[in-house]
């Protein structure tokens, strides 16, 4: 798939900014929680600048998303009310987060568990 062909028709935040729903070309619709974004954000600060470097952030159950703002014609750049807003969600990481969003959140859980950290404060 193209770029274009996962150019969202419309993206919008839930009103309690804990949702970030996503549609795409074909009226797919896609749901991705705040904090799964924020702890999954593609930022240098979570990825790092190599697979060795990535951080596993917990503590972002409330976190919420305050502001959305385009970043060229191919993706978001999405600011959490934790002040976070390094990362740049291209169209084609937000539909992988789609497609993929139970095997990865599932990773995530295990991950934290693994290395004793908690999804709350």
């Amino acid at each position: 798939m193209t770029t274009a062909t996962l150019t969202p028709e419309q993206i919008r935040v839930t009103p309690d900014r804990r949702t970030l729903i996503v549609v795409l070309p074909g009226d797919e619709r896609i749901e991705l929680p705040a904090e799964m974004l924020r702890v999954m954000s593609p930022s240098a600060e979570v990825q790092g600048h190599s697979p060795s470097q990535r951080q596993t952030v917990g503590g972002k159950i409330q976190v919420q998303i305050i502001d959305i703002q385009p970043v060229g014609n191919y993706a978001v750049r999405i600011m959490f009310d934790d002040m976070h807003s390094s990362g740049i969600f291209t169209w084609t990481y937000l539909a992988e987060l789609g497609r993929e969003k139970e095997e990865r959140w599932q990773a995530y859980l295990d991950e934290l568990k693994a290395k004793g950290l908690k999804r709350e404060r």
